[in-house]
């Protein structure tokens, strides 16, 4: 009988899966998985990092990403990036090393004593084969299980060298493919109950971000002229954010959610759970005049929600079946109008600092309207969608569990998985600490991805939150000024400071070129006003914000003297 080592048989089967690329921090325990490996390594100078990558890349491919991370320690450091990878049941597969099987016992250094309890409960599937003859088998077998989120699967390092059959290879090289289908008479139903509805109204998640949904959730929402709502806390942008039919992103509190979703007899939440609220708002989830029926593959999420109706069944496929039903009342619906005109972006009094939305509407004119944003600034949720335009599916990424350190190395897994589409991190100065080592591997690697650093010493979006809990004078919220230039440059990275719209455009336009040409990441830092997530009632930049933003100006000057 022909045998091969349970390392060449994984490789195999990586090969098999397509699995070309691996995201890790390698350790001891970890360098035997690792010879001959058959695969572009994607170094992260942190294993959070190296989640966050693999996530991104995710993401876009829609395949499996493979992780290696060291042992517990290097699995711990990794678990707050995959609270995020979770949240957005990324396809990750995450392997790491344990000691010797003899070793684990008596729990010597690096042994992982219940190393498959360590990443519960967040993964959905967390083992440690009971044989080394059984991890091949266990690690196609987590490849298939990722396809609905994240798993963890420990490996004893010499298990790696150990024999077996070589007709294994051929025998778990298998597909497993979903044979569902959309009811048509589940369409007729929902189709007849748009139709039939008063006031109904629609709300999108971040599943149907999606090539083969968006032109179906804009040819639904305007045949039945129906007003769209992005879901709260939202980590995808599934519907043009400046059509006429899109009234924004949710609130995240019940109350306020209730008192939207309430003026309509029938709501239809496709693609989002029910919903992930975050600030205490308590109140009627919604009143019983609305109906509400939520459209997902998540069972989990649709068991737990504490009102509406659920549909178990692929949203995409649910929206192209709609807009198709919805074809023939089209000609009669409301003609949709004209998209309006941007509006101009509010501007700072403070020479050298820029109003968020000055950024964004600068990233709006300058760059390609295919971008690719990975966004890590909830201060300035506002600014963003005041002034961004984005028309294309796959245009904006977010945090799902709202942990920090996940946008930057992100955004590097979203520009590896599609180099045709320019790809912008929005980062702010607080995000950028967690994971400024993830630098290092975009210059290594030479990932194109122009990164916008939003520099306004603070967290501004916990200053926002201490209010709304009123927390006065909560510590640790001021960040300093801090040279982001210098540090960028340190990792080998082409990095400028912009002190003005027109420096950002320049800067932004050069780094345009050179992500297309040479394959070069860029660095740009901006000095900015500090804003909140939330623009005020009067939708003007307030007088105090330009006031704090003087103060905080010349306290970091007296600070630099």
């Amino acid at each position: 009988m022909t045998t091969v080592t349970v390392r060449h048989a994984v490789h195999e089967l990586m090969s098999f899966h397509g699995m070309t690329c691996v995201f890790g921090n390698p350790g001891s325990n970890e360098l035997p998985f690792l010879k001959d490996l058959p695969a572009r390594y994607l170094l992260g100078l942190h294993e959070a990092t190296a989640v966050a990558m693999a996530d991104g890349y995710s993401q876009i491919t829609k395949r499996p990403a493979l992780i290696n991370l060291h042992a517990a320690s290097g699995t711990g450091n990794g678990l707050g990036a995959l609270t995020n990878s979770v949240i957005s049941r990324s396809k990750l597969v995450i392997t790491a090393g344990q000691q010797v099987r003899d070793m684990v016992g008596p729990e010597v250094m690096l042994a992982n004593v219940d190393a498959a309890a360590l990443a519960k409960p967040l993964v959905h599937q967390s083992l440690e084969p009971l044989s080394a003859a059984d991890v091949p088998r266990a690690f196609s077998q987590s490849v298939f299980a990722a396809e609905d989120g994240p798993v963890y699967l420990s490996v004893p390092y010499d298990d790696w060298d150990a024999e077996v059959p070589a007709a294994l290879i051929s025998q778990l090289s298998r597909r497993v493919a979903s044979g569902q289908t959309t009811d048509p008479g589940m369409i007729a139903e929902l189709h007849e109950k748009l139709r039939d509805a008063s006031s109904p109204a629609l709300v999108l998640g971040p599943d149907v971000d999606d090539e083969k949904a968006w032109e179906s959730s804009i040819a639904l929402a305007e045949a039945h002229d129906l007003p769209v709502w992005a879901a709260p806390s939202l980590s995808r942008l599934p519907f043009p954010n400046q059509h006429p039919l899109f009234l924004g992103v949710l609130p995240a509190g019940i109350a306020p959610i209730a008192e939207i979703l309430g003026a309509h007899d029938l709501v239809l939440v496709i693609g989002a759970p029910v919903f992930r609220y975050h600030q205490w708002m308590p109140g009627e989830y919604l009143p019983e005049s609305t109906e509400l029926i939520q459209i997902g593959t998540d069972a989990k999420a649709a068991a737990r929600a504490p009102f509406g109706d659920a549909l178990i069944a692929d949203p995409i496929e649910v929206i192209r079946a709609l807009a198709e039903a919805a074809g023939s009342i089209a000609s009669t619906s409301p003609a949709t109008p004209p998209r309006a005109a941007m509006p101009p972006a509010a501007t700072s009094a403070v020479e050298g600092v820029l109003h968020p939305e000055e950024v964004f509407a600068t990233l709006r004119e300058t760059m390609p309207g295919d971008t690719r944003f990975v966004v890590e600034s909830t201060s300035t949720n506002a600014a963003f969608w005041a002034q961004m335009d984005l028309t294309h599916p796959g245009s904006y990424f977010f945090p799902a569990s709202g942990g920090l350190g996940w946008g930057l190395p992100a955004s590097l897994g979203v520009a590896l998985a599609d180099p045709q589409r320019p790809v912008v991190a929005i980062i702010g100065d607080g995000s950028a600490h967690y994971s400024i080592s993830a630098l290092r591997t975009a210059v290594t690697e030479d990932i194109p991805v122009v990164v916008v650093l939003l520099r306004n010493g603070t967290y501004g979006a916990l200053d926002w939150f201490a209010d709304m809990l009123g927390v006065d004078k909560a510590p640790g919220l001021d960040l300093g000024a801090v040279d982001f230039v210098s540090i960028a440059r340190g990792y080998g990275m082409e990095a400028a400071h912009a002190a003005s719209a027109s420096e950002l455009a320049n800067l932004v336009a050069e780094a345009g070129v050179r992500e297309r040409d040479r394959g070069l990441p860029t660095f740009i830092e901006v000095d900015t006003e500090k804003t909140r997530p939330e623009r005020p009632a009067d939708d003007t930049p307030r007088a105090d914000e330009n006031e704090q933003s003087e103060q905080t100006q010349s306290d970091d000057e007296q600070g630099e003297q």
